[in-house]
């Protein structure tokens, strides 16, 4: 049986668990969820916690139990807590400013990107060289990211570009260095 869909999900008080017609809502202070849940994935709901369950031990319902099971904990985590990413932005004249619910980007183009996030997704930008995404939906929150770091992603040789905090870049020695070796020879 699989380990992750074995563990229950713990309910934090206040959130509500609804399941009806092959959906599963789940509704909490910051928000609701809702999903589209396989007929073959059963959900015990008590008190305090929910738990998954498989009809079989097919190959294709093991992986759906605990892939279920993640995300309902992630609908869970999200309508408690909710769940952030934050950027970083390296560069010289590399900065993020907010225009309305957009943000501006200036990542050294020709023209400043503008970017509007989906509904139920937050941006910040607390110093112009960092950008705060937040929202309830992790999956939406980690796209999000994505595409804000896809506008510049970090170079190799100088690192420059949108990564997320706390990303190591791996950088390469460059030019000046293979010269060098080569005129010592």
């Amino acid at each position: 049986m699989s380990r992750i869909g074995r563990k229950p999900v713990q309910l934090v008080k206040g959130i509500k668990i609804e399941r009806k017609d092959g959906l599963i809502k789940v509704t909490g202070p910051k928000g609701d969820l809702s999903a589209k849940i396989p007929s073959s994935i059963a959900i015990e709901v008590s008190e305090n916690e929910i738990n998954v369950k498989r009809p079989s031990d097919e190959k294709k319902m093991r992986a759906m139990h605990g892939t279920w099971r993640a995300l309902i904990q992630n609908m869970v985590k999200g309508v408690s807590e909710g769940y952030q990413r934050k950027l970083e932005i390296v560069g010289v004249g590399y900065k993020a400013e907010m225009k309305g619910k957009r943000i501006q980007l200036a990542l050294g183009y020709s023209h400043p990107i503008l970017f509007e996030a989906p509904n139920g997704i937050k941006l910040e930008v607390p110093i112009p060289t960092n950008i705060l995404i937040s929202g309830i939906d992790k999956q939406l929150v980690g796209q999000v990211a994505a595409k804000l770091r896809s506008f510049r992603p970090p170079e190799p040789y100088k690192g420059k570009g949108v990564k997320y905090e706390g990303e190591y870049i791996r950088r390469k020695a460059g030019k000046a260095a293979a010269t060098a070796g080569a005129k010592a020879g």
